[in-house]
């Protein structure tokens, strides 16, 4: 799924009590922002197949594939549905500037402002051309909130359960692209221009709830630190853990990232050149497993059901494709939940692994079962629902939030953002071109491949690949902090982490970083009484 959360930063409240439930939900409303992401991810498949939108911006056709009687060209519905990718790739890359500039709270309000301008000139137009731009200018928006809110989240949530907060990013995703395909659906059949339009303006009240919401929130203490606030850090960490800004827990806290923010300085200004550099801790191994995990991601075929799904189940013989795509969202936002919970109790590399198993031979039965059968067999047009809802339940509980986590956790802090941001980058470039070549591909006609179907072979094909990718090149990080990964990379292989991640677990080991007049002094290995509040 399209930019789902990165977690960066280290997370507050590493000493405080497991308890503190203003701040997680405090900290669990930035999430919201998946819902207006997810939300205008997923409502472009219903509109481009609504009668009075094919209408305006279509021509009339005889074609029976198309039983609302008029159709757009495959140009036009590829530029219609990836132009809001390539807004989302300049988007992401200028998130972290922005947020570095006008704090992750302003940011995350000048996200709104462009989206709102996308939306309005969407809702409003009355020419594809205009419809298109207001894609792109909604796709920018979509692009900052991507780096913006997880930006906030990771550095805003307590480490505890930093995982699960993040988690729950990607969860309001999927509960945007559910509430995209209800609303949809329940405007389909009117026969005029509110048909498309009720869906899209609706997305002007999420950004509205999002600004809201973050009025009243603290902004991140981690960015007040950088800017030199130390008075508004305090109490901004104060509320976020529900403890007087004096306490010594907040001033530990706080001593904490003035450290952290030390050791950046010492390492002095990193480059995207270095993120490509072979060195004693793997940062390029790293980076490249950031850059492909997020590609193969795209390439396991998931928005080709949340982008085309709509027009896809129309074209198989499924007499109702809107109610069908409205119960594929209900299984992605219902799956999701095991994921959340499984990426701690079973591991990242497991799910990874066998998630992806699991979608490979779902695809490839579809492709099967969709070449052998007609569009009349009722029971074998319910078997490829079927198969596609598995398909998507295997997703949502692995690869839909895991490769996210695994992004976050994996890079070592001097060139963390900068990796970061060409992970996020390289979801959104595959996520573009996936989205332009699919109706070439699928669609027939002149000019198109005309697989139908048969596109299924290609995603299992690469789910097939993201098995190999998962067991060669993602090591097991469950239960380690950022420290502690960040010395599994230097001393073991993706195939030999298991062991040795048993072994740091076992021996407690941690990376400890002693100041002095604003110095990084020494580095050492020592054991960590609150290990337990520290775990990533």
């Amino acid at each position: 799924m399209p930019g789902g959360p990165v977690a960066t930063g280290g997370g507050v409240g590493s000493g405080a009590a497991q308890n503190k439930l203003a701040g997680i939900l405090m900290v669990s409303f930035a999430a919201f922002g998946g819902i207006l992401f997810g939300y205008d991810t997923g409502t472009i498949s219903g509109i481009t197949a609504m009668k009075d939108w094919l209408r305006l911006f279509g021509k009339p056709t005889d074609d029976p594939a198309h039983p609302t009687g008029y159709a757009i060209t495959s140009a036009q519905q590829s530029l219609v549905t990836s132009i809001l990718s390539a807004g989302t790739f300049f988007g992401a890359l200028a998130g972290s500037p922005l947020s570095d500039y006008l704090g992750r709270r302003g940011g995350i309000f000048v996200a709104c402002l462009v989206f709102c301008l996308g939306v309005a000139m969407q809702t409003g137009c009355h020419t594809f051309a205009v419809f298109v731009v207001g894609r792109v200018f909604a796709g920018l928006g979509v692009g900052i909130v991507s780096t913006c809110i997880p930006m906030y989240l990771s550095e805003c949530s307590p480490k505890w359960i930093r995982g699960a907060v993040v988690s729950g990013y990607q969860w309001a995703i999927t509960i945007g692209l559910l509430l995209a395909s209800v609303i949809n659906n329940a405007t389909q059949d009117r026969d005029d221009h509110s048909a498309w339009r009720i869906p899209t303006g609706i997305q002007l009240i999420w950004a509205f709830v999002l600004c809201l919401g973050m009025f009243y929130l603290p902004e991140s203490p981690r960015y007040l630190i950088k800017r030199g606030n130390d008075v508004a850090a305090a109490k901004a960490l104060g509320r976020l853990t529900s403890l007087p800004p004096n306490d010594p827990e907040v001033e530990l806290e706080l001593a904490d990232i003035r450290a952290a923010l030390r050791e950046e300085e010492e390492l002095g200004e990193s480059s995207y050149l270095d993120c490509f550099k072979r060195t004693h801790n793997k940062i390029l191994l790293r980076t490249l497993t950031g850059i492909f995990i997020q590609a193969w991601q795209q390439l396991t075929g998931i928005n080709f059901i949340f982008y085309y799904g709509t027009a896809f189940f129309q074209n198989s013989g499924i007499k109702d494709p809107f109610l069908t795509s409205v119960a594929t969202n209900i299984v992605n936002v219902f799956m999701t939940l095991p994921g959340m919970w499984g990426v701690e109790r079973f591991g990242r590399r497991t799910l990874l692994i066998w998630g992806a198993a699991w979608m490979c031979m779902c695809e490839f039965l579809v492709a099967i079962i969709g070449v052998t059968i007609s569009v009349q067999n009722t029971a074998g047009q319910k078997a490829l629902v079927a198969l596609v809802c598995l398909y998507i339940a295997g997703f949502a509980s692995t690869w839909g939030p895991i490769a996210w986590v695994v992004t976050g956790e994996i890079f070592p802090l001097n060139v963390r953002a900068k990796a970061m941001s060409l992970s996020v980058a390289s979801n959104w470039l595959w996520n573009f071109g996936i989205g332009y070549a699919t109706p070439y591909l699928v669609n027939t006609g002149p000019g198109n491949a005309g697989l139908q179907v048969k596109v299924f072979f290609i995603w299992g094909s690469t789910c097939a690949c993201c098995v190999l990718f998962a067991f060669f090149c993602v090591p097991e990080t469950k239960g380690l902090s950022l420290e502690q990964i960040d010395l599994l990379y230097q001393n073991s292989t993706p195939l030999t982490a298991q062991r040795y991640r048993k072994e740091l677990l076992a021996n407690d080991i941690h990376i400890a970083e002693t100041t002095g007049k604003g110095h990084v002094h020494d580095e050492k290995v020592h054991h960590d009484d609150k290990a337990s509040d520290e775990k990533v």
